[in-house]
């Protein structure tokens, strides 16, 4: 039997604009970039503990993007205030409220539709 354990994950999604992404991620969300490096075609931003790291597509058509990540946090209330607070756009059908699975959720979608949804129990 292998005795090993998995111990993190980073997502990877499209992005037509390196620097759009960049900025749209520092800007409204609070991340920053992950490392000193700067690949070209690739990017990666942390904040807190975690990460998610970017890939250049250049022809993605974002109304045929469904890139996807659902975050989990421990403080969703506040966290969803500092969005509003920076006029950070929420999805229209992801506004921050109580699931029938027990968790408080909301959603946006960063300037390529990649959605992200951030959640906490309840």
């Amino acid at each position: 039997m292998w005795n090993y354990m998995l111990t993190d994950i980073h997502p990877k999604l499209p992005m037509r604009n390196k620097s759009v992404t960049r900025e749209y991620y520092s800007n409204q969300l609070g991340f920053k970039v992950f490392g000193t490096a700067d690949y070209d075609g690739y990017l990666m931003m942390e904040k807190d503990q975690i990460q998610i790291h970017f890939f250049e597509f250049k022809t993605l058509d974002p109304k045929e993007n469904y890139g996807q990540v659902y975050i989990r946090t421990d403080k969703i209330d506040a966290f969803y205030e500092s969005l509003l607070e920076k006029q950070t756009e929420i999805h229209p059908n992801g506004k921050l409220e109580s699931k029938p699975w027990g968790q408080k959720e909301f959603s946006v979608l960063d300037p390529d539709s990649n959605l992200l949804t951030f959640g906490q129990s309840f």
